[in-house]
């Protein structure tokens, strides 16, 4: 086993150069999901390239097409590759990562500058993105640096993918995975993602799962054009009506989802299951007042996680067409789009999943006689994940997480979605594991997104340990 005493020294004493690193990062608002922001996105691409380059990676640009918008066609990020070390005698780890943020401003609620980053007394770095995932991936070079500056040989090959349409289902990474996977990726032993956050805010955490989504348009049209109430209320049968009749009828106040036969594909739970659950140090009422919400649905850790992770979830995000500034407009809107998504769990597939949530609203549409046309589509989705938490990959990993933090890590699944987990093991057959960085407390895709200074550098410790130790197990 290596001595990686240096290489965690180095990483202590160049704080100040890895917070002026994150600091450039967030700077650079690298929005996915703004057209107009794309060429920031492209920027940061390069930027990470350039950075790479610095430290002798073989790095290369993978051009990935185009994107048509509603106005326009916008060149796609493009996806950058890269690898240090060639050794056939040692295991080679490919290391993801994402550049690209979700969108943030001021008036959203922040109360600094998203794109500045800022340090209060407590340690605590506040910016788009700090957590998510640029604090995370500009470790892993933080970490290859430090091996180089100190003098110690890095354990395993390093191969890495960066890439900047994350927040939009990483378009294009599938293909381009599935394309690779012979070539680029054919040598890959393991896979290692930090996207996600810890279970709570005091134990360290590795995922073996996430869950998948499914995201649903539920569109009704009344008339060719927007409507005043006062001419035509009482005279045309109301599209909002009918939208908000069935997005009622979707989930219950508990949580529940109404559509029948969406638990069916459901794995019954099992007793080793069940005592992962039981062993999770994890405090719902803290969860719960770090979201300030008055009541769970759940009271117990166990029922609470399994909530978050064994069971599908449906959740409704918002209505394309309506009024919905301030103030008063009494209109009709001619058409209404509801926006939901349902959270996947393993065994539910995305064809059956679309064909039970199609013909159940047809039907609940046929029930309130609307003259109205109704249209259901299906955006975008992507399977569940789950990985074998047995083997060497995790082993490494759980033994890096005691060296670093004095404690054994929760085996947790994530309640969110991270597509590229799927796509990695799937293309490859490679063990696939997520070690994540932030606390659960961070805020990502929210205001005032933040990542401590203690998780970001004793998060690139652990990183450190991790390759140390993924190389003798």
């Amino acid at each position: 086993m290596a001595d990686i005493s240096d290489v965690r020294r180095y990483i202590r004493e160049n704080s100040d150069t890895y917070l002026k690193r994150l600091k450039e990062w967030v700077s650079i608002p690298s929005v996915s999901s703004n057209p107009k922001l794309r060429p920031d996105v492209i920027r940061m691409v390069n930027i990470a390239k350039t950075e790479w380059d610095k430290l002798g990676a073989n790095t290369i640009i993978k051009d990935i097409g185009f994107q048509e918008t509603a106005d326009e066609v916008i060149p796609l990020p493009p996806v950058l590759f890269g690898q240090i070390g060639n050794d056939a005698n040692k295991k080679t780890v490919c290391l993801y990562g994402h550049v690209d943020v979700q969108p943030a401003l001021i008036s959203d609620g922040w109360k600094t500058n998203p794109f500045k980053l800022s340090i209060d007394d407590k340690g605590r770095m506040f910016g788009r993105g700090a957590s998510d995932d640029k604090g995370p991936a500009l470790a892993w070079l933080n970490v290859i640096e430090a091996f180089q500056k100190s003098d110690v040989e890095i354990p395993v090959n390093i191969k890495f993918i960066f890439e900047g349409m994350e927040e939009c289902g990483s378009v294009g990474l599938e293909k381009l995975i599935h394309d690779e996977k012979d070539k680029f990726l054919k040598d890959v032993d393991y896979v290692c993602i930090s996207d996600n956050e810890w279970l709570g805010t005091q134990k360290p955490c590795l995922a073996y799962g996430a869950r998948g989504m499914a995201y649903f348009f539920v569109s009704v049209q009344c008339a060719k054009k927007d409507l005043h109430s006062g001419v035509y209320g009482g005279a045309v049968s109301e599209a909002m009506v009918d939208l908000m009749t069935l997005m009622s009828k979707l989930v219950d106040s508990q949580g529940h989802i109404l559509i029948p036969g969406i638990y069916d594909s459901v794995v019954p739970l099992t007793e080793d299951e069940e005592k992962v659950y039981s062993s999770l140090e994890f405090d719902p009422e803290q969860f719960r007042r770090d979201i300030s919400a008055p009541k769970l649905i759940h009271d117990s850790k166990e029922e609470l996680a399994m909530g978050l992770w064994r069971y599908p979830s449906l959740s409704i995000h918002g209505i394309e067409g309506a009024f919905n500034d301030s103030g008063c407009k009494t209109v009709i809107p001619k058409k209404v789009t509801g926006k939901f998504s349902i959270r996947l769990v393993p065994n539910m597939e995305l064809d059956k999943v679309e064909h039970l949530v199609k013909s159940y609203l047809e039907n609940e549409f046929l029930k309130i006689e609307s003259c109205n046309k109704l249209e259901v589509v299906l955006d975008h989705g992507v399977k569940a994940w789950v990985s074998d938490f047995n083997g060497p990959q995790y082993k490494a990993a759980r033994i890096a997480v005691k060296k670093i933090f004095g404690v054994e890590p929760d085996l947790i699944r994530d309640g969110g979605t991270v597509p590229v987990t799927l796509y990695f093991q799937e293309a490859l057959g490679k063990n696939v594991i997520m070690i994540p960085m932030g606390l659960c407390d961070d805020a990502t895709h929210s205001q005032n997104e933040k990542l401590d200074q203690f998780q970001y550098f004793k998060g690139m410790e652990l990183f450190a340990e991790y390759i140390n130790q993924l190389a003798h197990v």
